[in-house]
């Protein structure tokens, strides 16, 4: 069995402590809570100081949690309420749809699946949440890429290596895409990043109507796409996806739009 690293175990503890104790703590407080010498517990504190998850104050020299550790867990929260919204709107979708339905957030250059609702017909699926997409070839990755600038620039920085050969990779005709995202609300990904494989996502707003996320539907080219129009999207998911998207951002306080 691994041994643990203690050094991030006092860590953890230090975090815990400051977290459910005072407001503020000196370090004879920390160490003598868990029975560290001074100078190791100082030199842990100056650690995770210097990462943003302490903060020191100067007045007292009295520590708390820093800020770095207040967003991360202000995420983590904002993550799990948009899947939370979203988990009545999201079966409907696949209901209506026929078809899988995913939720994506932007997670290191790329679209996380934080939820996964399986195509309501009862066939051998499995389960992708925690699985990573490309940004610039999949419809959450582009609706990420349109809405919110972060993604944007991420997606810019990244490496749009090609999947099949629809992908597009060049950034003007790229930027064209976005553009067209933005104009119409939802971003397609037909046989760009899966061969065979057809998509269609639009973005999810906040209370501040920020974009915090992407919802889309996933399935076969012959049944997500009218091969007499070349190809195009059935209008009709079209609009379930986008409807989804917009019951979800109401829940989450972004109002009528």
């Amino acid at each position: 069995m691994a041994r643990n690293i203690q050094s991030l175990e006092r860590a953890a503890a230090m975090l815990r402590l400051l977290a459910g104790g005072e407001r503020r703590l000196g370090l004879s407080d920390i160490a003598s809570s868990l029975g560290l010498a001074k100078g190791t517990a100082h030199g842990i504190l100056r650690t995770l100081q210097q990462e943003g998850f302490v903060e020191q104050d100067d007045a007292s020299g009295r520590y708390q949690l820093g800020a770095e550790l207040l967003r991360l867990g202000t995420t983590y929260l904002d993550v799990h309420e948009l899947r939370a919204r979203a988990l009545v709107w999201t079966d409907d979708l696949a209901r209506s749809s026929g078809e899988s339905v995913y939720l994506g957030v932007l997670h290191q250059q790329g679209v996380l699946i934080v939820h996964h609702v399986f195509r309501p017909d009862d066939s051998r699926q499995v389960l992708e949440i925690g699985a990573m997409q490309p940004l610039h070839s999949t419809a959450l990755g582009k609706v990420l890429s349109a809405y919110d600038p972060v993604a944007h620039s991420e997606v810019i920085e990244a490496d749009r290596k090609p999947f099949t050969e629809r992908t597009t990779c060049e950034l003007d005709a790229f930027e064209h895409i976005l553009d067209i995202t933005r104009a119409r609300g939802y971003a397609a990904d037909v046989e760009e990043t899966w061969e065979g494989v057809a998509s269609v996502a639009a973005p999810i707003h906040d209370r501040r109507r920020m974009p915090v996320g992407a919802v889309g539907i996933t399935g076969a080219v012959e049944r997500l796409c009218r091969p007499d129009e070349n190809d195009a999207l059935r209008p009709e998911l079209i609009a379930a996806v986008r409807d989804c998207a917009r019951a979800v951002s109401r829940d989450l306080g972004a109002g009528r739009f």
